[in-house]
């Protein structure tokens, strides 16, 4: 990432989260609610998906104060997917600390993750209320918003059926993907352009280009869920071979590996109990095999098809901004 998207990211983020700890402040009762809803926030994370809204709107002219508030919105929803992703998924730890039902209970987790829900369509009334968002803008904006939360549902329903499922293709992995990580990525460079008022075609554009960044972006993340540095990670290396999840990686190799090699990735494969020593033997051969490589090659197709589509909008400093963001995006797996 360049010092330049850095510091950009960075300021966004400031303002990002000052609107989420006014929105999700940290002296509210129930205290142990609010403490578990807020604990992704205070964690950190990229605050990609803020930054995407906001550089959107910049694209078509001066940020409104109101992509501040979406922007919020956006990673409130975010979080919220977060917190109840790990309890489906038994996950110990997200973004370096413990996650939050494992330090409040499953219980107090759904509840937290309610209470985000609530708070994203919050931020984005207040964006109407204080930042001067037209009701009919506001309600563009909650559309782009509640499709995508559909969307993300129906992905992660699909993601947890593959776990159960024998043989998943590449073409019903990309679909499950589109729908749990695009979506909202997509959400995210739409409603940017809508508050500030681009014409329809633009926000067309930048919600492909956005849409292919996710994909590319969840394909780097199937990546670095194997061959990470785990402090980086935030999460054990491995967890997904762990859970059982049907990679891109996973679904290349369960077609271009010997009957040998293919029965050493199913023995570990969704089994919880499997030990370091399986896991990394089983890295060792789907890097080996090309089966990673080939997964980086997958991002970087769609890498190349988010440029084509960001070629469609006005040039520009924010247009070069949105490119140094998915070259990022699939880079970091380099």
């Amino acid at each position: 990432m360049s010092q330049e998207l850095f510091e950009e990211i960075a300021q966004v983020s400031s303002k990002v989260n000052s609107l989420m700890n006014r929105l999700v402040p940290p002296d509210k009762r129930p205290k142990p609610l609010y403490e578990a809803s807020r604990h992704l926030l205070v964690a950190g994370g990229k605050r990609l998906r803020p930054f995407l809204v906001v550089e959107s709107s910049r694209v078509f002219g001066n940020v409104p104060e109101a992509a501040y508030y979406v922007a919020a919105g956006i990673e409130l929803l975010h979080s919220f997917t977060l917190v109840h992703d790990d309890i489906m998924d038994q996950d110990q730890l997200r973004r370096g600390v413990p996650t939050v039902h494992v330090v409040w209970g499953v219980p107090m987790a759904i509840l937290a993750g309610d209470l985000l829900f609530a708070k994203v369509y919050e931020a984005v009334l207040l964006g109407c209320v204080e930042a001067g968002l037209s009701h009919g803008k506001a309600l563009e904006v909650l559309n782009e918003i509640t499709k995508a939360i559909l969307e993300i549902c129906e992905g992660q329903a699909l993601d947890m059926m593959f776990e159960e499922t024998e043989s998943v293709s590449e073409e019903e992995y990309l679909v499950m993907v589109e729908k749990k990580t695009a979506a909202l990525f997509k959400a995210s460079a739409r409603c940017g352009a809508l508050v500030s008022d681009a014409a329809p075609e633009y926000v067309d554009a930048i919600g492909e280009f956005a849409r292919y960044c996710g994909i590319a972006f969840q394909i780097v993340d199937d990546v670095l869920g194997v061959v990470a540095d785990e402090k980086k990670l935030g999460k054990p290396v491995g967890s997904d071979l762990r859970e059982g999840k049907r990679t891109m990686i996973v679904i290349k190799a369960l077609e271009a590996l010997s009957s040998e090699e293919r029965a050493k990735l199913l023995k570990v494969l969704g089994n919880r109990s499997a030990s370091q020593e399986e896991i990394k033997e089983v890295i060792d051969l789907l890097v080996s095999s090309g089966c990673v490589d080939y997964a980086k090659q997958v991002a970087l197709s769609f890498l190349e098809r988010a440029k084509q589509e960001l070629l469609k909008l006005p040039p520009g400093r924010s247009r070069d901004r949105l490119l140094d963001l998915a070259s990022f995006l699939v880079e970091r797996a380099y």
